[in-house]
């Protein structure tokens, strides 16, 4: 019998390191169950870091009857920016009428079940906007005069993700990255499974009780390669692509386009200097790991968007692109953008008899928690019952400060440090709200943050996410934890993992 053999089983072996594995970790662990979560890549690394960024309840989804699932997510909205009042606020969303498509009969219905569906209580409600007076109007091209203004809120996707698994690893899960789960299987009453390190190639095995498969796109792979079942296929992958140009608009708010297609197009404010445009919906076919935006759909959301803007967009005011595919349920819809957004759970277990596996399809970034709350009613019926639901209210990690309060935590810490710059003070509250104290501990001039590596990234900050979010590379820090790769330059990235090769050298 090996050592681990003799370790006592987990209650529950997570396989998958986004929004809905991190979610359910955190959620179990809170209750007293033991926890493993196997992560085959970095945090948030597939589709929790490509999302729109929005925590909404999706007003398109209206128009497919998806009442519950749209009352579910607005009712998530307020709950999860109290939570985490650092890395979510509320955005006003401007919805320009657009002649000869949705009529603005059908545009106020949609809008007044958008309101008092969710149990609205601190953001403002719609109204209506003359374009021909407003500042919202400013951009946009000489013949739109009417839009409607509604509230949802914006979200740090990855970041969201990151928190989830630092709560959960708090409360006793064991968070494991750069793990792949490369065979499972059930015996004696218990799932023996073999984890693989990706970067040594050391193979362990661990037991548990419970399976939970939220391996996203590779949720039907993962049945196919480590529990050798070929005859699945319940996931439909939709690829959804973004980009990013220069900032398009001065104020503070952001527009959500109707096209003549039937789909909608999204344009965000984005990190300070920069305009976010999306999302496109296409069937995609190819590995997960390999989705990139097309020519096509950057041609489609640059004209999608020129549709309204008086400034023409331009393939060379693209900055950066990005792309993820959406784990969606295949429910037979004849067109991607079709597909049920809803998220679907499998039990797969004869009770009684075997272990039992879960297997995740679809969901949305606002929904995870909720989410998470069917799978642990999953998990008792499977294993028992230990602690109640809990996770409505205790804070994300950073997020022990009042919802509406972020101004003035920005104003305490610029008090505390009145030494370094506001942009960084504003951007360190936004991503780590009242840990950002722990990170500037002591630090009373900017040498005092070690070595920086562009846009404020300091060797202090970084050393914090290495120590406490398992970021292990450049790119984890630039692209997951931050967005600061917008702005960090070729010798800064290079500097900064340099850096990271060597702090981990030395901890190894």
């Amino acid at each position: 019998m090996t050592a681990q053999d003799e370790a006592p089983p987990f209650d529950i072996l997570i396989i998958g390191g986004g929004i809905n594995g991190c979610g359910i970790a955190r959620d179990a662990a809170g209750r007293g169950y033991s926890v493993c979560l196997a992560e085959m890549n970095d945090l948030a690394s597939g589709t929790s870091s490509w999302s729109t960024k929005l925590i909404h309840g999706g007003l398109r989804y209206l128009e497919y009857y998806e009442f519950r699932l749209v009352r579910e997510a607005l009712s998530e909205r307020e709950l999860l920016w109290s939570i985490a009042p650092h890395i979510i606020r509320p955005l006003r969303f401007v919805l320009p009428h657009q002649k000869g498509l949705r009529p603005r009969w059908m545009l106020r219905l949609g809008l007044f079940l958008y309101d008092h569906l969710g149990g609205r209580k601190l953001l403002p409600a719609t109204k209506t906007l003359d374009l021909r007076q407003n500042p919202a109007g400013t951009p946009l091209k000489e013949g739109f005069s009417t839009a409607f203004e509604y509230s949802d809120c914006w979200v740090d996707d990855a970041r969201l993700v990151a928190l989830n698994a630092r709560d959960a690893a708090d409360r006793g899960a064991m968070i494991l990255t750069r793990t792949q789960v490369t065979a499972a299987e059930r015996k004696d009453g218990l799932w023996h499974v073999g984890l693989t390190d990706t970067e040594s190639g050391e193979v362990r095995q661990v037991r548990a009780r419970m399976l939970v498969n939220a391996a996203g796109p590779w949720v039907d792979n993962v049945l196919h390669t480590a529990m050798k079942r070929n005859d699945v296929r319940n996931v439909r992958l939709v690829q959804g692509s973004h980009i990013v140009v220069r900032k398009l608009f001065d104020h503070d708010r952001a527009y959500i386009f109707q096209n003549g297609d039937g789909r909608i197009v999204f344009a965000i404010p984005y990190e300070g200097d920069h305009t976010l445009i999306g999302t496109t919906d296409r069937d995609y076919t190819g590995d997960p790991a390999k989705v990139r935006a097309s020519e096509d759909e950057i041609a489609y959301l640059i004209s999608a968007a020129g549709e309204y803007f008086k400034a023409p967009i331009t393939r060379d005011d693209v900055v950066w692109t990005y792309s993820g595919v959406r784990p969606l349920f295949d429910d037979g819809a004849s067109k991607a953008q079709e597909a049920t957004r809803d998220y679907v759970l499998k039990l797969d277990q004869d009770i009684g008899e075997d272990p039992a596996l879960v297997n995740i399809f679809g969901g949305k970034i606002t929904t995870y928690r909720r989410l998470a709350l069917s799978v642990m009613e999953l998990v008792e019926k499977a294993i028992g019952t230990k602690g109640a639901a809990w996770t409505s209210k205790p804070a994300l990690p950073g997020g022990d400060f009042p919802t509406t309060g972020f101004d003035d935590l920005v104003e305490d810490l610029a008090r505390a440090h009145p030494a370094l710059d506001r942009k960084l003070i504003t951007r360190m509250a936004h991503a780590y709200g009242t840990r950002a104290r722990t990170i500037l501990d002591g630090v009373n001039a900017p040498e005092d943050l070690g070595e920086t590596f562009g846009a404020g990234l300091s060797a202090r900050e970084v050393a914090y996410l290495m120590d406490n979010e398992w970021a292990r590379t450049a790119e984890d820090v630039l692209w997951r934890r931050s967005k600061l790769g917008l702005a960090v330059d070729e010798a800064g990235a290079a500097r900064l993992a340099h850096f990271m090769t060597e702090r981990l050298a030395k901890v190894a």
